[in-house]
């Protein structure tokens, strides 16, 4: 196959140099790694939000980017990976300051500009973009394949079947990083013009798999406790949890949950509801979940747990107009737990609420300690039992994709925090009122000694 040298074209620079400045003025933190993901022409992915200014993409959040991109944009996938990556590489190489003809990503931003949606995260987790590859692989179900780019040429792709294609680049910190980047980039050009010659569609991915710029440049002393010593030493990639997302008979989402743990206690013996359903290759059992316009079941099937032949957790959730507000709200009315036949149910609509078009989202949601979750009554089995989900995050109205909408947060605006400072603030503000006042009521001598006149006697004998 003949060889076909990648198009530079002259591109319009202000639109590629605005991205960088504008991904290194908001992210500047080294802690992260970048991703940029687009596709080929004539293809587009849907439209994704960006995260919040400051905000890390993790590796869940990921998940569901990946699941969203790849729902219409093709499946031949190219994985670039490089050992080392940062935001500090495109400000320092990427020529965003007028010196364009010193950039050494010309065919990443070429590939970017043609691409009609692409996709730039500046800031992922660089522990989560350690598992992009398995996040790829389990999206498309498909092993990867890692090729040489010496041997592109004997590259001869099946257009009729999904593929995953891993090109790792190297990267080496110090002089020579400019010129193994300028290399790494013309790898790049040559496996799209690759997928172009051959005239089939692809998605790609360049990202990095850990920050180029925390070892290298910063010494850990030893026994500092420090955030950066534990990046060092870290060599595990944590598990990712997408979010566990019920279908309805329309093919469509319309209920997300995620937590990082569902804690459940009976009697004393606790266990984990969440590992398996969101750590599990295998997708959980909902059935009995049941979503409309007004309400919303999802319902997480459990089989010999707790000593329980068969466990049921419950979530049942309800679209209220309320006219105060004039506008509609989704409300948690019960948390319930079936097992072996009996019934634990907690009212939860006194604090897990949120408007219809909102996710709900709060740090720690207990039976216990600040209970969101209250028994029926007294006498209810739901006495016996002990619920804390942590990190939890539910939506069960106008769903529209694998992704939650924005969280409204259950802490309240007067937090304690909050309070102490008021109070505070309400001291000091007494404390300067009386000192005006106590200044205010001073008076000055009305008589004084005028030096021309006669001296002012003071008679002492009486």
């Amino acid at each position: 196959m003949t060889e076909v040298r990648v198009r530079r074209s002259s591109p319009s620079t202000m639109a590629f140099s605005s991205v960088l400045l504008f991904i290194f003025s908001i992210y500047s933190c080294y802690a992260q790694v970048p991703l940029l993901m687009w596709t080929s022409d004539g293809y587009s992915m849907p439209h994704l939000g960006q995260p919040a200014a400051g905000q890390a993409v993790s590796g869940g959040q990921l998940v569901s980017y990946l699941k969203s991109a790849l729902s219409t944009a093709p499946h031949n996938v190219l994985l670039f990976l490089q050992d080392k990556l940062s935001i500090d590489d495109f400000t320092m190489y990427g020529g965003v300051f007028g010196n364009k003809q010193d950039s050494v990503f010309l065919n990443v931003e070429s590939a970017l500009q043609t691409s009609s949606s692409p996709l730039m995260l500046p800031a992922l987790d660089w522990s989560a973009s350690n598992s992009v590859l398995e996040l790829f692989q389990g999206e498309l179900g498909i092993p990867a394949v890692h090729i040489n780019p010496s041997t592109l040429k004997e590259i001869k792709l099946n257009t009729t079947q999904p593929s995953l294609l891993v090109v790792h680049l190297p990267y080496t910190a110090g002089a020579q990083s400019k010129e193994l980047l300028l290399k790494n980039d013309e790898i790049i050009g040559k496996v799209l013009d690759m997928f172009k010659s051959q005239d089939v569609s692809y998605t790609a991915v360049y990202t990095g798999l850990k920050p180029s710029r925390v070892i290298e440049d910063t010494p850990v002393m030893a026994g500092s406790f420090v955030g950066r010593s534990l990046l060092q030493a870290s060599s595990e990639v944590p598990s990712v949890k997408p979010p566990v997302v019920f279908i309805n008979t329309l093919k469509q989402p319309c209920i997300l949950l995620w937590a990082d743990t569902l804690l459940a206690s009976f009697l004393g013996n606790e266990t984990d509801l969440g590992k398996d359903i969101f750590n599990s290759s295998a997708p959980p059992d909902l059935t009995g979940s049941v979503c409309n316009e007004t309400m919303s079941r999802l319902v997480l099937n459990y089989q010999k747990v707790l000593n329980f032949q068969s466990l049921r957790l419950i979530f049942s959730m309800r679209k209220i107009f309320f006219p105060v507000s004039a506008r509609d709200w989704t409300v948690m009315e019960q948390v319930v737990l079936e097992y072996d036949g009996q019934r634990a149910i907690f009212n939860a609509s006194g604090g897990i609420y949120a408007p219809a078009e909102y996710s709900f989202h709060c740090q720690s949601v207990s039976s216990v300690q600040n209970p969101l979750l209250v028994p029926r009554n007294a006498t209810d089995n739901a006495t016996q039992w002990k619920l804390t989900f942590t990190d939890f995050q539910i939506q069960g109205f106008n769903v529209t994709g694998e992704m939650f909408s924005y969280a409204s947060d259950c802490a309240g605006f007067f937090t304690p925090g909050i309070w102490m400072g008021l109070l505070t603030s309400l001291l000091m503000v007494l404390i300067l009122t009386y000192g005006l006042h106590m200044i205010m009521q001073i008076h000055t001598m009305d008589r004084f000694d005028d030096p021309k006149g006669p001296a002012i006697s003071v008679p002492l004998s009486e």
